[in-house]
């Protein structure tokens, strides 16, 4: 990675070695001073092979900080609608909740026929049925949390044909048959929804107009121009109801249509509050970019969001927030990448990459109670969610729970490996992370940390996400992988998913060493 300096240094974990603060140099502070620099110099030659290589990560406390809001968990996405209504859905939801704090949710097929919010009389007259509606939105209120509600499928009996998406729950993607009651439907909708919850409740979501429409989720034809007039419809009937309502899309995958899309409602004075695109770390730079170039997994995200940024800031409406509503390593079932530890670092670099790009992003999906591909057929299959079947924590959910950790102001740093933040009560937290694709053999390395201004002692609380903490694949490994787990090896793949208790290392003088392995992520509080 760029920027990293890889030197061959001997090195014990169980010892630390410190550099002696100004105040108190001495000759033996001379003789230690050069002695550190006579083994980072030291050829590879003259020591063992096994050794780690260091990076040197450089902190000046005196250098200016910018905000650091936590836009990498305010939201998530979740399995469509309906299954909200389960209580291993709700468990999960609640259990993320508790490590992150979100404020968010976003899903599918509100207007699914399964959610039975829409059908027509015996002479074609709407009818409209809330029951299901208000059970969903009231298990997400009740727990703390907002809809961002994504306006999806098309009921049959409004679609103007049965064309269907390919997922397990067959969505229906036609335009409506009848704009005007496309319109009425929206109206009804979020006029009930004013009506149960209050405006000062809901002013607080998000209404964001269909999923994808750039691929295979609409089928209007031009789709563009006919996901225009599905935009147009729909936002001008929710801000009839209440202009303190917010609409956005176009809610595309891999970054397509925002420059044009906000032509568009600035042109034909259309109302829109926030722009909402998508993009994961395995679509194809040609796809999401527009160039033939090989742009890895943990670039891509953000190459994304720095194009999505610049065009708005190039638009004729600058301020608008920005959305990521979907965002991952992978839109595919890839156990390497999304049920593993690559993740932690992963996310901590995309975190890293993105900040002051956006206003919020939403992880694809806090559970792998999903059913896009069908029933789940197994624990660790490449499913998106922090949890895995029957609530397990894989090792992104803890990636998420120390991430949580960091603080409200970011401090410069002159590593890619490393995010340096302040807390409002003035210590200091710290993310290190040692990143490899999927596909590379990964090695272990030692960050040297030195933090300039730190001064007197201090003491290191190092938690960590990594082969060995956090993580349940061993575990998983040792019994077989099996398909169905019984209720105890599940108790035991639970335990063995903790973090357990953290490291703590003395720092004088603002010096700290620790030890990463491969695809290891650590995050460290200074008290």
């Amino acid at each position: 990675m760029t920027g990293r300096h890889k030197i061959v240094v001997s090195h014990n974990p169980d010892r630390r070695i410190l550099f002696p603060s100004s105040a108190r140099v001495s000759f033996l502070h001379f003789a230690v001073a050069a002695l550190w620099i006579v083994l980072l110099c030291a050829p590879r030659s003259a020591q063992s092979q096994t050794q780690a290589p260091t990076e040197m990560v450089n902190v000046d406390l005196s250098a200016g900080v910018h905000p650091f809001p936590h836009f990498w968990e305010r939201m998530f996405g979740s399995g469509r609608a309906i299954l909200s209504l389960r209580e291993s859905y709700r468990r999960d939801l609640h259990d993320v909740k508790q490590i992150t704090g979100f404020d968010y949710v976003r899903f599918h097929a509100i207007f699914h026929d399964e959610v039975g919010t829409y059908g027509e009389n015996a002479h074609g007259a709407p009818v409209y049925n809330f029951s299901y509606v208000d059970q969903i939105y009231d298990g997400l209120v009740q727990n703390g949390v907002h809809p961002f509600v994504e306006l999806s499928f098309m009921p049959q009996q409004l679609a103007a044909q049965e064309t269907y998406q390919s997922f397990w729950y067959k969505p229906i993607i036609a335009p409506p048959k009848d704009w005007s009651k496309w319109g009425d439907l929206i109206s009804h909708f979020t006029q009930h929804l004013v009506d149960r919850y209050g405006i000062q409740e809901v002013s607080q979501w998000y209404f964001e107009v269909w999923n994808e429409p750039n691929l295979d989720f609409w089928a209007g034809d031009p789709k563009e121009q006919t996901y225009y007039q599905l935009y147009d419809v729909a936002a001008r009937a929710i801000k009839a109801v209440n202009p303190r309502l917010r609409v956005g899309g176009p809610a595309t995958a891999q970054a397509a249509w925002v420059d044009r899309f906000i032509q568009h409602v600035t042109d034909d004075k259309i109302p829109v509050d926030f722009v909402s695109t998508h993009v994961y770390g395995n679509d194809s730079a040609e796809n999401v970019l527009g160039i033939n170039e090989a742009v890895p997994r943990n670039q891509m995200v953000c190459r994304a969001a720095r194009k999505v940024h610049d065009q708005v800031a190039a638009s004729p409406q600058p301020n608008l927030p920005i959305i990521w509503s979907e965002y991952n390593a992978s839109y595919k079932n890839e156990p390497d990448v999304t049920d593993s530890t690559f993740m932690g670092p992963w996310l901590a670099d995309t975190i890293r990459q993105c900040d002051g790009l956006t206003q919020m992003m939403s992880y694809w999906t806090f559970s792998d109670v999903f059913e896009e591909q069908g029933v789940v057929k197994e624990p660790f299959y490449g499913g998106f969610g922090l949890l895995a079947e029957r609530g397990l924590p894989k090792p992104a959910f803890n990636a998420f729970k120390l991430l949580h950790y960091l603080g409200s102001e970011r401090i410069p740093v002159d590593s890619n490996d490393a995010i340096v933040t302040r807390r409002i009560d003035g210590s200091l937290v710290i993310a290190l992370w040692n990143l490899f694709l999927p596909e590379e053999h990964g090695h272990a390395k030692q960050v040297a940390l030195s933090i300039r201004g730190l001064t007197g002692s201090h003491h290191a609380v190092i938690s960590r996400v990594d082969d060995t903490h956090g993580s349940l694949l061993n575990a998983y490994e040792a019994m077989g992988r099996p398909q169905s787990p019984t209720l105890a090896e599940t108790e035991r793949l639970r335990e063995a998913a903790q973090l357990g208790s953290p490291e703590t290392q003395d720092v004088e003088g603002g010096q700290l060493m620790i030890t990463l392995p491969p695809q290891g992520l650590a995050v460290i509080e200074i008290q």
